[in-house]
């Protein structure tokens, strides 16, 4: 009995060292859902939070850490297109934004001619239309008064003394000019010469038309000799500064027509390009480029939202669908095709847009297979299987800002 025992034992044991070890693989295969990617079961179900059933993918070994791989299902509901880069034409027209402002070299400022006391204003308030010749302001001046009766005086002598003993036509000239100096008009001074009454206010005239943009004075203020009273805003012609990308200032025709639409009107008008800011922003990299435009009926106003469409050089270059770049403020990608459903982002720099279509000037080739439908969907599959930004790993620094 024993020695049945020890054979059986013996065969078993045998039996056990010539048996190969199987490991325990860990599974191929996951199952998620095509709307909420970022549920991932080891076992079919249904979504968690949708409730569609969960589609299987299998993972698939050899492929790229930073490429993302999509079962024919997520492909179809994901409505991933996919077409190859090709060159065309582009560059027939650019679209900035902008902003309608003030003409600043139609704008006039109204001084003080003489120091005195504000007595009364006839404009108080910032918007307030002045037109030329208006009456503005009250003025009491001591000094003014004092060559009003000077002025008074001369013609007075001039009538009563012989002009053969003395000339005074040079003395009523020396003191009429005095008064043009500080501000009386001709009219005002005929007046004075009539009546012989030199009133203790003076009455002063807006020297140019325009709407009050800053009114510097109030009524019992001191205004001083050269003293601002009011700045005044000529809206017969306004600026709309448009912002362009220095990358993109040499793409623009700086002695060429612009047309700007105005969405808050309904309307377009056209304009010159006049001026291109040298200075960029430091920060944001942006220039102003201003057109002048009429502002017929006063219809534009200052801080009016506008677009601003620039004609551009036509050029052939390689071009994709606009929807096809994801932007994000520093950098440019696109999710080109290495494999059958497999994708991967690359960095691209970008040109003209015209429009739907983009230029592109570095980081692909003809013939490219790229997503030009559904790039940020393969964004958001990428972030959730990975667990990381596609665009972390691109380096900058080689590419063209």
């Amino acid at each position: 009995m024993r020695y049945l025992i020890a054979i059986t034992l013996s065969l078993v044991l045998l039996a056990c060292k010539d048996k190969k070890t199987v490991a325990i693989q860990p599974s191929d295969v996951f199952y998620t859902c095509s709307m909420h990617p970022q549920i991932m079961q080891d076992r079919p179900g249904k979504c968690p939070i949708c409730g569609m059933d969960l589609i299987r993918v299998e993972k698939r070994k050899g492929t790229n850490d930073d490429a993302i791989m999509l079962s024919d299902q997520q492909m179809q509901l994901g409505n991933i297109q996919v077409d190859t880069v090709g060159r065309g034409i582009i560059g027939d027209e650019t679209v900035l934004t902008a902003t309608v402002n003030m003409d600043e070299t139609k704008a006039s400022t109204v001084s003080a001619r003489i120091s005195g006391r504000m007595e009364k204003l006839y404009f108080k308030n910032t918007g307030d239309y002045v037109g030329k010749g208006e009456r503005l302001y009250d003025l009491y001046s001591e000094q003014l008064n004092t060559a009003k009766q000077e002025y008074i005086l001369a013609l007075e002598k001039q009538e009563t003394l012989d002009n053969s003993i003395i000339d005074l036509t040079q003395l009523v000239r020396s003191a009429k000019n005095k008064l043009l100096l500080w501000g009386m008009s001709e009219w005002q001074i005929g007046d004075l010469a009539k009546t012989r009454k030199a009133a203790a206010l003076t009455p002063f005239y807006s020297t140019a038309s325009g709407y009050i943009t800053t009114l510097e004075i109030q009524e019992g203020d001191y205004v001083p000799e050269g003293g601002t009273i009011v700045r005044l805003g000529d809206l017969s012609s306004l600026w709309v500064e448009a912002q362009v990308y220095a990358s993109r200032l040499s793409e623009i025709d700086r002695n060429g027509a612009a047309t700007v639409r105005l969405p808050q009107l309904g309307k377009e008008i056209t304009g010159n390009i006049q001026f291109v800011n040298p200075e960029i922003n430091a920060e944001t990299r942006i220039s102003l480029v201003r057109i002048s435009v009429p502002n017929f009926n006063n219809q534009l106003k200052p801080g009016m939202q506008a677009y601003v469409v620039v004609k551009n050089r036509v050029r052939r270059s390689l071009t994709l669908p606009i929807d096809a770049v994801i932007r994000n403020g520093t950098m440019n990608t696109v999710w080109i095709q290495i494999d059958k459903n497999t994708f991967k982002s690359v960095m691209v720099d970008i040109g003209l847009e015209s429009d739907d279509r983009i230029e592109i000037k570095s980081g692909l080739k003809e013939g490219d297979a790229v997503a030009i439908s559904g790039a940020y969907l393969l964004n958001s599959e990428y972030i959730f299987k990975k667990g990381a930004n596609p665009m972390a790993g691109h380096d900058m620094g080689n590419m063209k800002m």
